[in-house]
């Protein structure tokens, strides 16, 4: 499914309602834009971002739990111990209402270090059959008020309709001062100076009453940020030279299979780009998870990361936490989203062995060699050249050995960093501002770890 370039003015949020996530899609004009010498806007701040994370034992303690039980252990998390109640939930796209007992774990208040105008939840989990999880957030205005408890996502690894739910996002939240795109909490006129504070995340772990399996959650948080408006940001210089060992799929190898997960192959650029990263860790599917695709089909991981990340609500398989949370479905792996700032946190991150996965949005004649224009792309970054340019595992390619691609430096900095682009009619839409996904080991080394704490991610 392509979604062509959409003005700013048809959308709220600077993230025009997940097109970023969408997959390829590709410009229908190649013409060169008037407007493709903005200028510089005023240098940004140097602190943009907020991450806050619940991990360790200690973390899931200090919240407020009814009915779960804290794990220590090598992987810490929260499970439900007992029910503290039943709740009736209809399924919207089972057509189908039926009754789940829950627990629920509250986090204590966390005061965002840069007040937000935009707030992204991730999370890793174990969702056995018949179980499932949601994520709420509440926050605190400048003002002092506070939003109401908005869902960020209700999710589950499986999709067995005669004991799951349908994974999905929730549309049509908002209280006229913020509203909730797809996976992300959105101030809707950042320029009034309203910002969010602070928030929590309330956790709801449920399953089929009576049953015996439960949720665990390992990992939980959220990414706040407020990144000005920019058509351009200040350049980077090169620091580091490397490239990891990483898997190429192409996407487009896959166009018109499944096209009940976003229409086929030709959107599957986000759960494309996850399984190189996965896979890149050592970890595959089992052959009982890839025994339903074709075996015709080259490369069925990939049909399998599109049907996991697949949001029923949203009809895309593009939902950024839900990529986050696929990968976490593998052995010892963590995934969140996040935001970064330049190239060289890119750099610090594969200099200790972590790929990124990127969302960029661009004409084609801005990204020399892509071959196509988008609003809104996946890709992965494996390393720089010598010069100092993105070596990047971009799965909008012919086939896979094509997937390797080099991009100069300075374009695909300034793409991938942008709030504000001009598209392929002339007029405004939006950049996502440096959002990326990260996958990482469960228990990362010394030298990740310290990479990953000078990104802000722990």
């Amino acid at each position: 499914m392509t979604r062509p370039d959409q003005p700013t003015s048809s959308t709220p949020s600077r993230r025009t309602v997940l097109v970023a996530a969408a997959g390829v899609a590709l410009a229908a004009t190649t013409a060169t834009t008037a407007h493709a010498s903005a200028p510089a806007q005023q240098k940004a701040p140097a602190r943009l971002v907020d991450n806050s994370t619940w991990t360790t034992y200690g973390d899931w303690r200090s919240g407020t739990g009814h009915g779960i039980r804290a794990l220590a252990g090598s992987r810490p998390g929260v499970t439900l111990a007992r029910a503290t109640g039943t709740m009736s939930y209809t399924d919207p796209h089972l057509n189908r209402t039926a009754d789940w007992e829950y627990a629920t774990w509250t986090s204590p208040v966390h005061t965002l270090a840069v007040p937000a105008t935009e707030v992204i939840a991730s999370w890793n989990a174990h969702t056995p059959a018949g179980t499932w999880i949601q994520v709420e957030l509440q926050g605190t205005y400048t003002d002092g008020t506070r939003t109401p408890w908005y869902v960020m996502g209700r999710w589950t690894a499986g999709d067995d309709e005669k004991v799951d739910i349908r994974r999905t996002s929730v549309d049509d939240q908002s209280d006229g001062r913020s509203s909730i795109w797809t996976d992300t909490f959105s101030i809707d006129d950042a320029a009034s100076g309203l910002r969010l504070v602070s928030y929590s995340l309330r956790l709801t772990l449920l399953r089929t009453p009576g049953a015996k399996a439960a949720p665990t959650v390992w990992r939980l948080g959220a990414m706040g940020s407020d990144v000005p408006d920019r058509f351009t940001v200040p350049a980077s210089v090169p620091g580091f030279t490397g490239e990891l060992a990483v898997p190429r799929y192409s996407q487009d190898v896959h166009a018109g299979q499944y096209p009940e997960y976003d229409g086929g192959g030709e959107a599957w650029c986000s759960p494309t780009s996850s399984q190189m990263i996965i896979e890149s860790w050592g970890r595959k599917p089992s052959a009982e998870q890839l025994a339903w695709v074709d075996p015709s089909y080259a490369d069925p991981q990939v049909c399998l990361a599109a049907r996991s990340t697949f949001d029923y609500q949203y009809d895309g398989c593009g939902n950024w936490p839900f990529n986050a949370a696929y990968a976490a479905t593998y052995k010892d792996l963590q995934g969140v989203v996040t935001r970064l700032g330049s190239l060289t946190d890119l750099e610090t991150l594969i200099a200790a062995g972590i790929p990124a996965i990127t969302s960029q949005s661009f004409l084609k004649t801005e990204l020399t060699g892509a071959g196509y224009g988008t609003s809104g792309h996946l890709m992965t970054v494996i390393g720089f050249t010598a010069d100092g340019d993105v070596i990047a595992n971009d799965p909008a390619s012919k086939d896979d050995p094509a997937v390797r691609r080099v991009y100069k430096r300075r374009e695909w900095e300034n793409i991938w960093l942008r709030t504000k682009r001009y598209n392929a009619t002339g007029g405004v839409s939006s950049g996502t501002g440096g959002v990326c996904y990260l996958y990482f080991p469960a228990h990362p080394t010394p030298a990740q770890r310290r990479a990953l704490a000078k990104v802000g991610v722990r």
